[in-house]
């Protein structure tokens, strides 16, 4: 029992630390969403422009990667901000 409190003395001691990684976090995984969609974008364009016969299938699948990119993004910001505030 006392090793318990001890433990959460020291969390309750860190919990400002794990508010600003918690934010940290949640701003890497929007830059980081933010480059991959960019980089999908850009993939996108160039075999566009490469083949303009396969326009529909390569804007179909530039689409669902970039939802999978956001979905991941998401994810990361829900459990930042399940960080911040439990």
């Amino acid at each position: 029992m006392i090793t318990l409190s001890i433990i959460l003395q020291a969390v309750a001691e860190f919990a400002p630390m794990a508010k600003m990684g918690a934010g940290i976090g949640a701003g890497l995984a929007t830059i980081g969403a933010g480059i991959g969609i960019g980089n999908i974008g850009r993939g996108a364009l160039e075999a566009i422009a490469r083949q303009p016969e396969s326009i529909g299938d390569i804007r179909s699948n530039m689409i669902i990667a970039a939802a999978l990119v956001e979905g991941v993004a998401f994810f990361a910001i829900v459990v930042c901000l399940l960080i911040l505030f439990i």
